[in-house]
């Protein structure tokens, strides 16, 4: 019988200790062969069907992970592309509420629209700080430069109290963190950090409604009937969120779709229990050494202030971290070990 470590170890064998997967997940083996089959396939002339197969099966993996049903589920290439949808449906003057600090891709978006009112605030006030004019609410699920965690409940329920609506990143939580898209009107995430797939892919989940969204990006894969799209306008919109749709890099997909299955066989609470465990174990490490992270409870991302500048030693020990903001950030997932924790600990501890 198969266990979550028998699992984990048939697909990772790292030539290092890897604790860097806040920017890249590692690829699990299957994943490998997945891509290498697809460029095959282009390399051999074969019909592409199957890959374009590819992105539907990803798109159900992801709706499953998410808890929506799939016609809920747009597929893209990052989270800057449908924060420029969710800011281009807004009306001038509108305000935008976002953590300070938060990740660019997020917030980018609606500062560069010129005519929104964006104000920042920190993490932990973002809930008490929205206003009848808040239009929107916008925060990463785990803040990518030092690993806190938004208490979405109070952000959701304080929107709802004054009628704005709400988008999350969940980049760096979705794949360790059960995720309730349902329970927000926007839910974006990219597919290569903790959901281990191949650069290229990102999800976007939008209202039954689609939200006051205008698919922009619209090509003929947006189409109910794609391929009776490829010419002119498109003359019928998907009737779901794949009308917000771009048209997809099939390699990546070939890929995604087989971490994505690795994690529907591990589940998501099962790796949250690992990856948190080892979270703990070097908060707990930390403190022996007279180190003290950024406070980020219940997170498998850890932020230690100053120690940024190690990175580079570190790396050279054969540990991959990162110098964010002057922090050394560890983020812990499913392929590492108590023993990844100790060695960091011990070369930090010199």
């Amino acid at each position: 019988m198969e266990t979550f470590e028998s699992l984990v170890r048939a697909e990772f064998a790292p030539k290092n200790v890897y604790l860097n997967t806040a920017s890249n997940g590692l690829l699990p083996a299957r994943t490998v062969t997945a891509v290498q089959g697809a460029v095959r396939m282009r390399a051999d002339g074969t019909p592409l069907g199957p890959l374009y197969e590819d992105v539907e099966a990803v798109r159900a993996s992801f709706a499953r992970l998410a808890g929506v049903p799939v016609e809920r589920v747009a597929t893209g290439a990052s989270v800057a592309e449908y924060g420029g949808l969710i800011a281009a449906s807004l009306p001038a003057g509108a305000e935008v509420l976002t953590a300070e600090g938060d990740f660019a891709s997020l917030v980018n978006p609606f500062h560069m629209r010129g005519d929104l009112k964006v104000r920042a605030v920190p993490l932990e006030r973002l809930a008490e700080s929205v206003r009848p004019d808040t239009a929107l609410v916008a925060v990463s699920a785990a803040q990518s430069a030092d690993g806190r965690v938004a208490d979405l409940p109070a952000v959701r329920e304080a929107a709802r109290t004054h009628g704005a609506r709400t988008y999350v990143d969940a980049s760096q939580s979705a794949g360790w963190l059960p995720l309730e898209a349902g329970a927000y009107d926007f839910l974006a995430a990219v597919g290569f950090k903790w959901l281990m797939g191949p650069h290229g892919a990102a999800f976007c989940v939008v209202p039954e409604d689609f939200g006051g969204l205008t698919p922009l990006l619209a090509g003929w894969v947006a189409g109910e009937i794609p391929w009776d799209s490829c010419y002119g306008p498109v003359e019928d919109l998907a009737h779901s969120a794949r009308r917000f749709d771009i048209s997809p890099s099939l390699f990546t997909y070939a890929g995604l779709r087989t971490s994505l299955e690795l994690i529907e066989e591990l589940g998501v609470a099962a790796i949250q229990a690992h990856d948190l465990a080892l979270a703990d174990r070097f908060r707990s490490g930390l403190a022996a050494l007279g180190q003290e992270p950024v406070p980020s409870p219940g997170s498998a991302i850890v932020s230690v202030p100053g120690l940024g500048h190690r990175q580079p030693e570190l790396s050279a020990a054969g540990i991959e971290v990162s110098n964010r903001a002057g922090n050394l950030r560890a983020a812990f997932h499913l392929y590492n070990t108590p023993e990844d924790v100790d060695r960091l600990l011990d070369v930090l501890s010199s």
